[in-house]
């Protein structure tokens, strides 16, 4: 077994390297294989490996520490840089309708799922680090934000290493399958959106508006700019450290009742504190540095997240525990029932569906390549949906796990 963290980390980092190369390959057998296959897959699956085959030694690793204390909030920082609430709201209100629709279907999906599974399979129930619904709550976090909010989760809940461990699969195996489904529909939306009768004049508005705030905000960045970023992301990050520092404590000390609620988590009120500062640095000059690539630093922390979190998933979970991936299945159908009937209702376009429900359930990752399979121009929408996800994530996710420890007996 590999136990040298640097080692471990140039591993990773090589196995990023090559899913991306891969991705933005042209060759003919790769770009095939990546319309069957989602990039960011393979970004949990190839680093599971490492550690379903004993190659390393995750449990004993430092790399998810450094990532989730350090990586993680500067990523919510940079991500949550660049939300646009103006822009958001100009999209129309069918457009946030679908978007919270979806955070409002895994909100009580999760929750009613484990209510349903627990009639058939009582031994779902129970309390300790393993229990199921602390593990179900970083799939809240995964699918209302992201990776990053995933793994406030498991921090603030203090969820066991085997229940994370079959959770993540859960996580990446239904979210891409749903994703699958999506990425369907998105090439057959003319029929689709004829069937509801619905008014997509206001895409084409809406591409043409996005087109134009890329070519005005992007730029190359420069080195003032990547230390800029780094500066905003880290500085933050360090502010956040330090409140969570002093509030855990004293929660702890005054109102120790309040540790049902997370207050007496430190972790918690790191993330809380990056993820609200982030959004009040969008109403700053900093704002100008999602010109030059904050969101995708961002990223590529949140990748090299991803790829410890994957460090950390068995892939023979599901094996010993398939009522789980049932969990997960019914969890995402109740979803995905909610969404496609409200869509129905308010005959909102299959793009705003979509993009609201991936924004959701893959956020800033894979949101925009379903929006991307209706027109390239109009990725962006994806991403600032998605980051919207990302700032709802950790409230939704922890209120979410509020619903799960009542249903779930904790």
């Amino acid at each position: 077994m590999i136990t040298n963290d640097a080692i471990i980390l140039g591993m990773l980092a090589a196995i990023l390297g090559f899913v991306f190369y891969t991705a933005g390959s042209e060759h003919r057998f790769w770009k095939r294989f990546y319309r069957f296959v989602p990039a960011l897959l393979l970004c949990y699956f190839l680093p599971s490996l490492l550690t379903t085959f004993h190659i390393i030694d995750a449990e004993s690793s430092r790399l998810y520490f450094v990532a989730s204390r350090y990586l993680l909030p500067a990523s919510l920082v940079l991500l949550t840089l660049s939300i646009d609430l103006k822009g958001i709201i100009n999209l129309g209100p069918k457009a946030l309708v679908m978007f919270l629709t979806g955070t409002l279907g895994i909100i009580i999906g999760g929750p009613i799922a484990l209510l349903i599974m627990s009639t058939f399979s009582p031994d779902l129930i129970g309390g300790g680090p393993d229990a199921v619904w602390r593990g179900m709550t970083t799939v809240a976090g995964s699918w209302i934000g992201g990776g990053a909010n995933q793994a406030a989760m498991k921090e603030i809940f203090g969820v066991g290493g085997n229940i994370f461990s079959a959770m993540v699969a859960v996580d990446v195996i239904v979210a891409n399958i749903w994703m699958a489904v999506l990425l369907i529909m998105a090439g057959n939306a003319k029929q689709l959106d004829a069937r509801r009768g619905a008014d997509t004049s206001a895409i084409t508005e809406l591409r043409e508006k996005v087109e134009a705030m890329h070519k005005k905000h992007s730029r190359n960045p420069s080195l003032t700019d990547l230390m800029l970023i780094a500066a905003v992301g880290f500085g933050i990050t360090a502010i956040a450290h330090a409140c969570a520092d002093q509030l855990a404590p004293w929660f702890q000390a005054n109102a120790p009742q309040l540790a049902r609620f997370s207050f007496t988590s430190q972790f918690f009120w790191l993330i809380v504190i990056a993820t609200t500062i982030g959004i009040f640095a969008a109403f700053s000059p900093a704002k100008k540095l999602e010109g030059a690539g904050a969101s995708k630093v961002g990223s590529v922390f949140i990748y090299f997240l991803v790829a410890t979190i994957g460090t950390h998933m068995d892939i023979t979970a599901l094996r010993d525990s398939p009522e789980l991936f049932l969990l997960g299945a019914i969890w995402m159908a109740i979803h995905a029932g909610l969404i496609l009937l409200v869509a129905k209702l308010i005959k909102a376009p299959t793009f705003f569906m979509a993009v609201g429900s991936q924004a959701n359930v893959g956020g800033a990752a894979s949101a925009p390549v379903v929006a991307a399979a209706f027109h390239p121009s109009l990725a962006p929408v994806g991403v600032l949906l998605a980051v919207m996800g990302y700032a709802l994530g950790t409230y939704g996710a922890w209120f979410c796990g509020q619903l799960l420890r009542i249903v779930g007996g904790g």
